[in-house]
């Protein structure tokens, strides 16, 4: 029995050592609303409209018009789709109900009197995330639109018990750049900060210990002054 509860405390010591032992990021990265903002507005309120992207599918109806409507169309790679009469259509980057419109105001300019046109997400092209780090099951995992930083560390299988949740990343491509920000899980599922949203291809890095080179590599890349960091 001692020697079973001297195990205990040496593998509890062993535990706080490491913790104690992991590296502090002093770092100048953006945390709290600076964080959001630099994402681009990674907050999204919950009215926001979906933007249509290539490889969703969508259908087209236009109301009492069965040889024009269109039930199953698949965006491709140029965000269009093509059309009876007016052929292709722009819909990549844009609401169903801001395409909805410009179909009708395509059939209304040539063939058709007040057309009624309703443009409708049938199945959103499936995309992915990566998250590494201190979770317990890294990889690249796929999710839908609305899913969270939260949620992503959930579908690692959550953080390890010497992870640090107030230091986790989100690597970004915005404009051709990388872009990367900070946030603290605890204050988010806490209520106490907004849950980001995450889009395709981001990367969620939870500190530290095997991400560790990764975090010095980001951080080498940080300016000194704290303005959300691009590289």
């Amino acid at each position: 029995m001692l020697h079973k509860v001297s195990s205990v405390l040496t593998g509890v010591g062993c535990v706080a050592a490491l913790s104690a032992c992991q590296p502090q990021l002093k770092s100048d990265l953006p945390l709290g609303a600076p964080a959001y903002a630099t994402l681009g507005g990674a907050v999204l309120p919950p009215t926001t409209a979906y933007q249509i992207r290539p490889g969703d599918r969508i259908s087209v109806s236009l109301f009492q018009e069965p040889d024009l409507s269109q039930p199953d169309l698949i965006v491709d790679e140029a965000g269009t789709v093509n059309l009876p009469l007016i052929g292709a259509v722009q819909v990549g980057g844009r609401s169903a109900d801001d395409v909805s419109r410009e179909i009708e105001r395509a059939y209304g300019a040539r063939y058709l009197r007040n057309p009624q046109a309703t443009v409708t997400l049938r199945e959103a092209r499936p995309y992915t995330v990566t998250v590494d780090g201190e979770v317990d099951q890294p990889g690249v995992f796929e999710i839908r639109p609305g899913y969270t930083l939260v949620s992503a560390v959930a579908l690692a299988r959550g953080t390890t018990p010497t992870a640090k949740t107030d230091e986790v990343l989100v690597i970004r491509a915005i404009d051709g750049q990388r872009a990367v920000a900070r946030f603290d899980i605890n204050a988010i599922r806490a209520g106490r900060m907004p849950d980001p949203q995450l889009v395709p291809g981001d990367q969620v890095i939870v500190g530290f210990s095997r991400a560790r080179g990764l975090y010095n590599d980001i951080l080498q890349a940080v300016p000194a002054v704290g303005v959300f960091a691009r590289f």
